[in-house]
């Protein structure tokens, strides 16, 4: 079947499909009423700020159901059951508050001070009511207890009262308010506390007491000046609710609701990350990477244990282009005994790929394939160039050390030379452990190397550092170098590692690093998935680093690697791919279409990508007859889009066809309507009908 008849079945299809999209134009979010409803009345006293602005953002109610879910999700006290108690609990505090809250006032109960302090803290230990009273406004003292989980004191008091015994009842604030607002007879000095206080307590002593302080036990309350503890108290019961949970979710839910499938959207992890640059010598610099994800999810079956981890990595140079992208899989696979063995362990993910100096942004996205859930790193990373002088790699502060199997030829990440250092991305010691430090010196001369030194300081707040120095010559694997220092001597603190090189008695250079020092005897180590890269000098390198140097627009730099990478390994197709784009960077079609003719037999399926740059060298060569059956081709295999569009439509225009070219952009234009020179361009092919 021809491409344009395979084109008019779809057009529908297509068109259904422009009319229901969302605006490319973002608008003023209106939200639907139950949306509206769920932020300004049921979550209104317990959603953070940044939780309500990223709720805003969205675009769609399937966007805000997830978000909704992830709210709830992130409260959870028991993930993984059935039920979600705080949300049950928090429904039920809702209810309680609309149905006894609000009778004496003109709104609901979730509106009124009882019952917003009821939703945020549940049911009061203790009611006392101060109700018909001569002298005093009715008034409520409501005790809390066992709060502590919120910041909250041990126990403390919540004062309400009606004024003039009308209306509902207000939240008392003991410097706002003070002792006179509870009388209702008061004719003092507005401002003379310690008279109204008096008066209140010959009326009824325990009312005056909390009018001074909320807090029990609280000291210095029966001056009657009132405790400004108690009123940062009120604050702090304000925002107990919103201080529950650790906001991040939502941002990541926000950057990465477009990037992940909507069953993960919900389920963002917190996790502990660590980024070193390594340098092999006489090769490229490597990103080394960890990522701690805050839990281990596993499926079962038969007495296995096993997931998949998706693994997506972007670099790109901050406010330019993106220079690398990849995608890896670690599957994880476990027996009972290994499970059992590991399940009260963190576990960690290692990485590292090649990158060209430069400072960029990398970002690492993980995700469950069994649990859906996802977690993220993000961090700024800065690759040196090559000059003249000493250059130092930062430290890398662990655990424990171990020299390496030299004969599996493989690069495995935070491997220095022949040793393998083991941290934790939380960077956690106890004092069983030895500090290990690694990091490398590059650039030194025969001399220095003979008679530098090495100096090292462990400095903590309001200690005197612990300083000791070690010649360079005593490293045998330079640039690599491994430094090990018992703990046992030092006290429990946050500690500052720096190491600097000293040349002639003066410091070059030096890097730092920090680390906790704990009172545990023993915490646990994780156990490490890593993944493994080949050799330096491995065509892989030339490959990643050709793709590398085609992004930043080195297109000559990149046509030297690549090409290079493809001599030794022709059929890679991200190779191939990154060259043909290269030579036709750089003008050089003719060698794009023998680069990719070989791929492209009638028996082969070439790469989508693959496909879509012959069809581009066969224009720019002026064969639009091949470039439309190659393109044809790839609608075939991979269906139709945009880009693939327009390369046909120029295609039936350089065979003279030019309604067929109207045709093809214009379902083109109904896919993604922001496309202002396709819009000319059907334009100018109109009119010269």
């Amino acid at each position: 079947m021809s491409f344009i008849r395979r084109l008019a079945g779809a057009a529908a299809v297509l068109l259904a499909g422009a009319l229901l999209a969302p605006s490319a134009f973002p608008q003023k979010v209106r939200l639907p009423e139950r949306f509206q409803k769920w932020l300004d009345e049921e979550v209104v006293w317990i959603i953070a700020s940044l939780e309500r602005d990223v709720f805003l953002k969205l675009q769609t109610d399937r966007e805000r159901d997830l978000f909704i879910e992830a709210f709830w999700r992130h409260r959870d006290p028991t993930p993984g059951t059935p039920e979600n108690e705080f949300k049950t609990e928090h429904y039920r505090r809702l209810a309680h508050a609309n149905r006894y809250y609000g009778r004496s006032a003109p709104m609901p109960g979730w509106r009124t001070d009882r019952g917003r302090i009821y939703i945020i803290l549940g049911e009061p230990n203790d009611i006392q009511r101060f109700e018909g009273k001569t002298g005093i406004y009715n008034s409520e003292v409501w005790f809390y207890q066992d709060k502590a989980e919120a910041g909250l004191p041990a126990g403390f008091s919540l004062v309400f009262w009606q004024e003039a015994n009308q209306g509902d009842y207000k939240l008392y604030s003991p410097a706002k308010d003070g002792p006179q607002a509870l009388l209702a007879a008061y004719m003092g000095d507005p401002v003379d506390y310690e008279a109204a206080y008096e008066q209140l307590r010959e009326l009824d002593p325990e009312l005056a007491r909390v009018s001074i302080s909320l807090i029990a036990g609280e000291s210095g309350g029966m001056s009657g000046r009132p405790s400004l503890a108690s009123d940062l108290l009120i604050q702090r019961v304000e925002n107990s609710a919103r201080d529950l949970v650790e906001e991040k979710y939502a941002a990541k839910f926000l950057q990465y609701k477009d990037l992940v499938e909507v069953e993960y959207t919900a389920n963002y992890l917190d996790s502990e990350a660590m980024v070193k640059v390594v340098r092999d010598p006489g090769g490229p610099y490597f990103v080394h990477y960890a990522i701690e994800p805050g839990k281990l999810s596993v499926g079962e079956f038969g007495g296995k244990y096993s997931t998949t981890f998706r693994i997506n990595g972007t670099v790109s140079v901050p406010g330019g282009p993106t220079v690398y992208q990849f995608e890896k899989t670690a599957n994880v696979n476990l027996d009972e005994a290994q499970m059992k063995a590991r399940s009260n362990s963190p576990f960690d993910i290692h990485d590292l790929f090649p990158l060209l100096p430069g400072t960029y942004r990398v970002s690492v996205l993980v995700k469950n394939e069994v649990s859906k859930e996802f977690t993220s790193m993000e961090q700024t990373v800065a690759i040196p160039a090559d000059a003249p002088g000493v250059q130092m790699t930062a430290p890398l502060v662990g655990y424990r050390s171990q020299r390496a199997d030299p004969s599996k030829g493989l690069l495995k990440p935070f491997q220095y030379g022949g040793t393998q250092v083991y941290f934790q991305p939380n960077r956690v010691l106890t004092r069983n452990d030895s500090l290990v430090a690694a990091f490398q010196i590059f650039g030194l001369t025969g001399a220095q190397r003979a008679t530098a030194e090495i100096r090292y300081t462990l400095t903590r707040e309001g200690a005197p550092p612990v300083d000791w120095n070690r010649p360079l010559s005593a490293y045998p694997d330079l640039p690599n170098i491994i430094e090990e220092r018992p703990l046992k001597d030092f006290p429990p603190a946050h500690y500052v590692f720096k190491a600097a090189l000293a040349v002639d008695g003066r410091e070059v250079v030096a890097g730092r690093e920090e680390f906790d020092l704990t009172h545990a005897e023993a915490v646990p180590r994780p156990w490490i998935y890593a993944k493994l890269m080949p050799q330096p000098g491995d065509p892989v390198y030339d490959r990643i680093l050709g793709m590398q140097l085609l992004e930043l627009g080195r297109f000559a730099e990149a046509k030297v690697l690549l090409e290079k990478a493809q001599a030794r390994a022709p059929e890679a197709a991200d190779g191939l791919i990154a060259l043909a784009k290269t030579y036709a960077a750089l003008g050089e079609e003719a060698k794009t279409v023998s680069l990719l003719e070989p791929f492209l037999a009638p028996e082969k399926t070439p790469p989508y990508e693959l496909c879509l740059a012959a069809g581009q060298a066969y224009l720019r060569t002026g064969n639009p007859q091949k470039a439309l059956d190659i393109l044809d081709r790839a609608t075939s295999s991979f269906g139709v889009n945009a880009p693939v569009l327009n390369l046909i439509g120029e295609a039936y225009v350089g065979l003279g066809k030019t309604a067929e070219a109207v045709a093809v952009w214009e379902k083109s234009l109904q896919i993604n309507t922001d496309q202002p020179e396709i819009r000319k361009k059907v334009a100018a092919l109109k009119e010269k009908k």
